[in-house]
């Protein structure tokens, strides 16, 4: 993109280890209503029906009649009832193997734990001493392959099978086989969704990711995470199987200005950290570092200065590499041996200089270290469809292995088709990386609010065209979690990606598997629906549920009013009292800060809807009194939520916080004409 338009560039203004404010939360109620209608037809633990006490000394099987699976998230590609379900006891003995993970072991062990199995023997050989015997390793190993009792191991990369077997003597295998090391760590995961109140799923999966690269890039402007935040980015993006951590900062000034010098060592310190927790959940840290506003493309000093810091990186264990090339101009070189090498300034000539950077650090420098996943690139046409001098040097000459990011038709794109998806895939000469600007919060259209929507209007059948999204997210990283989660659904199987469902299913993430707490997330996150484009016409709505609701109370109200009033009640009741709910039952007290202000402004609304309703009441008992009474109640609740802002050093833009806007706002100018003509009348 120009330089022009660069304000609206979605990167990180990083500072290592900044402190952040943390607020305090609120006390208050206790009751949600504004989501119901979801929870029957997307009910998630469907398996946690009531149960009896497990037998102290072991498993049983469980009959399956008509018990349905629970929900996993990413949705398996493939998943059936293949055996009665198996209750967890105090024993097991999980099996493994010379190949087998160790953050798959670990992760499988601290499972058993949480679920009560409190005495679990780690060995390389089954005893079938315990009445549960978990088989964890390669697909291939003898005792797991045949435990998989014909379960498709997928031939993919990341792939795994799953088997859960009863048996009659009372004892049971799990079978856990991954096609690689990250495909075992994803079998563990999804076992951790089959056990719902102390009983393991009969289930049989056969499942692997659709794109190869799933995650976020920490790229937007502003506060940049904590490393606190950063860490806790790691851990979520383990357990929603993505894979991609992309650190793109453009203000980090060893990143982009100062990209020839090396990190303090405080900074490398952060950043081990930091390449340790993601390898500790199978994330693959992306150190990207941005040469272009200074780089001289035709000195080997500079190539070698860029190899060096690639190496610096290298050797704190990363693996995966990014040269982003954005926000750089066509007009001139900087260097005069640029433009005695390639000619004048211009779109081919660029692309040109580009081609041989990248081409050499491929062949190099990734191409003679061991584990390194091929090269990320930027490409300075990023966000269109036109073929130019510049794209067409790049996908006849750049080599085939290096990714190319694009961010689809747009900057903040309304949607990514497969014609658009294909068109990008030709004009580049391969599969494209979507670098996807949601759910971040850093431009105009922006302000004050969070962007909480369910991932949408991406069709199914992109991964034929991608090679994977990653998701750039809000300034808040923990509240960035609800919309990342159904980003990482759409990723690993975008064909079988159903919105309500993977909102539901982030919801009760969010909600430590609450149903309540649950209900209570998906009515904060109809408040905060809309997603803005860099146009006056967002591509997400705001408040689909809430709007509809008082559109038919109008229409109602107009014909019934005492019975339009009871109608409503429970969804104000819901965003008045939903505040209290998530503090008192959300347990990412990450994300209670980051909604902290939101929330605030979400208790004073509702309090306001439910003196609006109070009103409405009082003026159909004609008691003007009272009307005027909670009319004057409504109008200090509605004040006092619109002074509520966000907190400068945390949001870029600051503004009002918004919730809710402008359904909630008509609603209450609505009841105060109502109560004027009363009082007039």
């Amino acid at each position: 993109m120009s330089e022009a338009c660069q304000r609206f560039r979605h990167r990180l203004r990083p500072a290592l280890g900044r402190p952040r404010s943390r607020s305090s939360p609120h006390p208050g109620g206790h009751v949600t209503a504004l989501a119901r209608p979801l929870t029957g037809s997307l009910a998630v633990l469907l398996a946690a029906a009531t149960l009896g006490a497990a037998p102290p000394d072991g498993t049983r099987p469980e009959p399956a009649a008509e018990r349905q699976l629970p929900v996993i998230s990413p949705t398996p590609q493939h998943m059936s009832r293949v055996a009665d379900d198996v209750r967890l006891g105090g024993r097991a003995e999980v099996v493994v193997g010379k190949d087998t993970d160790a953050a798959a072991r670990q992760l499988l062990t601290r499972t058993l734990r949480a679920h009560g199995v409190r005495d679990i023997d780690v060995t390389t050989r089954a005893g079938h001493h315990a009445p549960l015997t978990l088989l964890l390793g390669p697909a291939g190993r003898a005792d797991i392959a045949a435990a998989l009792r014909g379960t498709d191991v997928p031939d993919h990369a990341e792939g795994y099978a799953l088997r859960v077997a009863g048996r009659r003597s009372g004892q049971a295998t799990v079978a856990l086989g991954g096609t690689d090391a990250a495909g075992q760590y994803y079998a563990v995961q999804t076992l951790r969704g089959l056990i719902t109140k102390g009983r393991i799923a009969g289930a049989a999966v056969s499942d692997h990711p659709n794109m190869p690269l799933r995650g976020t890039i920490e790229g937007f402007y502003g506060s940049p995470w904590t490393n606190e935040e950063r860490l806790d980015q790691m851990d979520f993006l383990g357990d929603v199987k993505a894979n991609t951590y992309v650190y793109a900062p453009k203000d980090d000034p060893y990143h982009r200005e100062k990209w020839r010098d090396p990190y303090p060592a405080d900074k490398l310190d952060q950043l081990g950290r930091l390449v340790k927790r993601a390898t500790a959940h199978h994330v693959r840290f992306t150190f990207a570092v941005s040469p272009g506003n200074s780089i001289c493309y035709s000195d080997p000093a500079d190539t070698k200065a860029l190899t060096a810091k690639l190496q610096s990186m290298y050797d704190l264990g990363v693996r995966s590499f990014s040269v982003p090339l954005d926000d750089i101009s066509y007009t001139k070189w900087n260097c005069a041996g640029d433009e005695k090498k390639f000619g004048a300034p211009g779109r081919g000539p660029a692309a040109e200089a580009q081609v041989g950077l990248l081409n050499t650090v491929q062949r190099d420098f990734i191409a003679t270290h061991d584990g390194t996943h091929p090269l990320q690139m930027v490409p300075t046409e990023y966000g269109d469809l036109t073929d130019t001098a510049y794209k067409q040097k790049l996908r006849s000459t750049l080599d085939k292995g290096i990714e190319v990011m694009w961010t689809g038709t747009e900057v903040v794109p309304s949607g990514i088709t497969n014609d658009q998806a294909s068109k990008a895939a030709e004009l580049f000469g391969r599969k494209v990386f979507v670098w996807d600007n949601y759910p971040v919060n850093d431009y105009g259209q922006t302000a004050g609010r969070l962007l909480l929507a369910p991932y949408d209007k991406r069709e199914a059948g992109l991964s034929d065209h991608l090679s994977g999204i990653v998701s750039n997210p809000m300034n808040q990283e923990a509240a960035s979690k609800l919309a990342v989660f159904t980003i990482a659904d759409f990723a690993w199987n975008d064909r079988g990606y159903d919105v309500r469902r993977s909102a539901r299913q982030s919801a009760l993430h969010l909600a430590g598997g609450d149903p309540r707490v649950a209900d209570a997330v998906q009515t904060f996150v109809d408040l905060n629906h809309l997603a803005p484009t860099f146009g006056p016409t967002p591509w997400q709505p705001q408040s689909p549920v809430l709007s509809a609701r008082l559109a038919a109370f109008w229409k109602a109200y107009d014909t019934d009013p005492k019975a339009a009033l009871k109608q409503l009640r429970p969804t104000v009741d819901g965003i008045a009292e939903a505040p209290a709910v998530l503090r008192a039952g959300v347990p990412d007290k990450l994300f209670l800060h980051d909604a902290d202000r939101w929330l605030d402004a979400t208790a004073l609304w509702g309090s306001a809807m439910r003196h609006g309703l109070a009103t409405l009441t009082a003026v159909q008992n004609d008691d003007s009194a009272r009307a005027a009474k909670e009319r004057a109640a409504m109008d200090a609740d509605a004040i006092a939520a619109g002074k509520i802002t966000s907190d400068p050093a945390e949001t870029r833009p600051h503004g009002p916080v918004k919730i809710g806007d402008p359904f909630i706002g008509d609603f209450l100018a609505k009841v105060r004409e109502i109560q004027d003509a009363a009082t007039e009348g």
